[in-house]
């Protein structure tokens, strides 16, 4: 069992060891242990555990909490990059509404991502007093950890942490002395890829089918069951303890002068490298200063192009690594941040091939709920792998170029087309012949037979 425990753990690894991690500079992961072992309450406690819980809760100023967030400008790091304390404060308060709900969305799914699963399996008490801040802060009566069904160490580790709290009442009734009630449930998904978008995530939530909604209205004022709402990331609601307690100036601080987004991020790294893994690093560190973290590509390999977060983003070049990695400047380049997870593309690698795999994987977890995704991402499964194997013809790659755009921003119900397409229109971009090799046939329209049913 151990061994099988140290093999879960394996891509979820923190490189840095206890003696290179502080709480000045580490808020996520100085607590952590060189072992992997999980921080309990008891250590927990011994390490300022829900101490800004007991000072935010006596202070008893909800709206407190909220403007330290909008000052420390924590965005939210599952890849959107929306400020959470300007989320916070749209969420619907008053006497007259209702009290809502605070969900944290665990949903892990996005490939060459697992960052949150660090945190979950390894320091569930941080995840735990973040949510009962953002509870406070949002007025929300109960929480749910929308957590990835795969990640079956992860719902162990957090119900253990829950009941933990609830024996020390840090969570229930008057939690603290303060009068204040919540409790948090874990909610184990069914394995689907668009419950990562939040109203999707609220439907399954529901127990509906995870089809995403028209926004507005957004789940702050109408979410999970008809009432004020609040979804965040999971590293997006543990910066909020470290932000209560030591303040917003220091928050901003821990970025120094290489960005105007404070604050650090665990940055990651996946791919043909020799320390796969994950570091706490300043907001706005290099892609460049992670890819020598990781000890290089292995082998003689050059490398040819790198994802900065996630299958959902754009390639960018080694002509980009020393560009700060926060989200305005990779927004700039035509990518995204993402969740900040690099994955890089050796010179040998295939690009249509990769291309062809990362949008099977889109197209197969489409919900099916508009047409751009429902029928243009199979098309583009269909016109890669024709492609990958020289059997392409002319127009293939205008007609990749076409649906890439039609699933685009703003023409979709959710975001999931539009990540799917930024990887696509970026290898168009930059590797345009690597395409342009596959094609053999240049008589007729290009594919105008059907996809065959169940091929992707």
């Amino acid at each position: 069992m151990a061994s099988q425990r140290n093999s879960l753990r394996y891509r979820s690894r923190l490189m840095q060891p206890e003696s290179e991690r502080s709480a000045d500079t580490h808020p996520l992961t100085w607590r952590l242990r060189d072992d992997g072992e999980v921080v309990w309450l008891d250590e927990y406690l011994g390490k300022d555990g829900y101490q800004s819980v007991r000072r935010a809760l006596s202070e008893g100023d909800p709206q407190a909490i909220i403007a330290a967030m909008k000052d420390a400008n924590v965005r939210g790091r599952g890849g959107a990059g929306f400020p959470a304390g300007l989320k916070w404060s749209l969420t619907l308060q008053g006497d007259d509404m209702p009290r809502g709900y605070l969900i944290c969305n665990a949903d892990e799914m996005e490939p060459g991502t697992f960052k949150d699963r660090l945190l979950m399996e390894q320091q569930p008490h941080l995840l735990i007093e973040g949510m009962i801040l953002g509870a406070y802060a949002n007025n929300s009566r109960s929480g749910y950890i929308f957590l990835r069904g795969e990640y079956v160490e992860s719902a162990r580790v957090l119900n253990q942490a829950l009941q933990e709290a609830r024996e020390a009442r840090w969570l229930g009734n008057d939690i603290d002395g303060s009068g204040f009630d919540f409790d948090i449930v874990v909610h184990t998904g069914a394995g689907r890829y668009i419950c990562g978008e939040e109203t999707a995530l609220i439907s399954s939530l529901e127990g509906k089918r995870a089809n995403p909604r028209a926004k507005p209205p957004f789940p702050g004022q109408s979410g999970a069951w008809g009432k004020p709402s609040v979804v965040n990331n999971v590293e997006t609601l543990c910066n909020v303890p470290a932000v209560i307690l030591n303040g917003a100036d220091w928050y901003q601080a821990l970025s120094g002068d290489r960005t105007d987004d404070g604050g650090s991020k665990l940055y990651g790294i996946s791919g043909p490298v020799h320390r796969p893994g994950l570091w706490e690093l300043p907001m706005g560190t290099t892609g460049r200063e992670i890819i020598a973290l990781a000890g290089g590509l292995r082998g003689d390999h050059k490398l040819k192009a790198w994802l900065p977060g996630g299958a959902s983003t754009g390639f960018l070049l080694p002509e980009h690594l020393d560009l700060p990695l926060d989200f305005d400047t990779v927004g700039k380049e035509g990518s995204r941040l993402g969740t900040g997870l690099l994955t890089v593309v050796p010179e040998n690698q295939s690009m249509v091939a990769l291309m062809r795999n990362l949008e099977a994987f889109f197209a197969r977890e489409s919900c099916g709920w508009c047409t751009p995704c429902r029928d243009g991402l199979p098309w583009t499964v269909k016109l890669l792998q024709a492609l990958e194997h020289g059997e392409g013809e002319e127009g293939d790659i205008e007609l990749l170029d076409k649906l890439a755009a039609d699933c685009g921003p703003g023409l979709t119900f959710c975001a999931h087309a539009p990540g799917a397409a930024m990887p696509l229109e970026t290898a168009l971009k930059h590797f345009r012949h690597e395409f342009e090799q596959g094609i053999t046939q240049s008589r007729g329209p290009a594919h105008q037979d059907p996809i065959p049913v169940g091929s992707v």
